[in-house]
Order: C-alpha cells, then structure tokens, then sequence
C-alpha cells in the first residue's frame, strides 16, 4: 500500500461513486435546462394550438424559462468544479462532505419552484 498522498489506498469504488454523483448531477441540470426552454416557449405553444387564447402570461414564462436554463447551466458547472475538486480530495485522502453547495443549489431550486408558483398564480 503507498503513501495516503499517492492515491493508493483509494478505491476504485470511491472514484466511480464520484462520478456517478457528476453524472446525477448532469441530468438533473439538463433536465432543468429542458423544462426552461419548455416554460419560455410555452406561451408560444399556447398561442399555435388555439390563436383564440388570451395572452395572460404577462410575459413571464420567457423571463422564467432563461432564469431555469441559466440556473441549468450553473448547476452544470456547479457539479463539475465538485467533481474534479473531489478527484482530489479522493486521491490525497483528504476529503470531507460539502453541505455548502447543496444548500446553495436546494435555495436556488425552492426559489426558481416559487417563481414557477408565482407564475401559475399570475396567469390562471
């Protein structure tokens, strides 16, 4: 077994559980990229299925769509700057659980959800 700076006494298990949290990470991001485009362009799909549809919408599901995709990429960068911090960490044997960025992206999702509700509210 080598030095604990070496990387030796990682397991591989450890490297692929860290990647398969980036992988989660990377769906739940573009997924949220995806509902974005839906809510920003949705308005649009109103407006083609029936023409007679009133415009309620105030102009908000373009504004909420670009702040879920913008919020999407973020949390993909967000998840990669983790990733390869936790290679690190994994190889030196020095790492320790983050709570910092979960919770920062937990409000940001409970933001985004009340914006949404806000929204909906508007434009029932």
């Amino acid at each position: 077994m080598g030095s604990p700076g070496d990387g030796a006494g990682s397991d591989a298990r450890d490297y692929l559980a860290n990647e398969r949290t980036y992988l989660a990470w990377v769906r739940t991001s573009i997924t949220l990229m995806g509902l974005g485009f839906v809510v920003a362009k949705f308005e649009i799909v109103v407006k083609s299925l029936v023409p007679s549809a009133p415009t309620t919408s105030l102009g908000l599901s373009s504004a909420v769509g670009v702040a879920m995709v913008l919020a999407g990429g973020l949390m993909q960068l967000q998840a990669l700057r983790a990733y390869t911090l936790n290679i690190e960490r994994i190889k030196t044997r020095t790492y320790t659980p983050s709570r910092g960025v979960e919770s920062t992206i937990a409000v940001a999702m409970f933001a985004i959800a009340l914006i949404l509700a806000a929204y909906l509210i508007l434009t029932v």
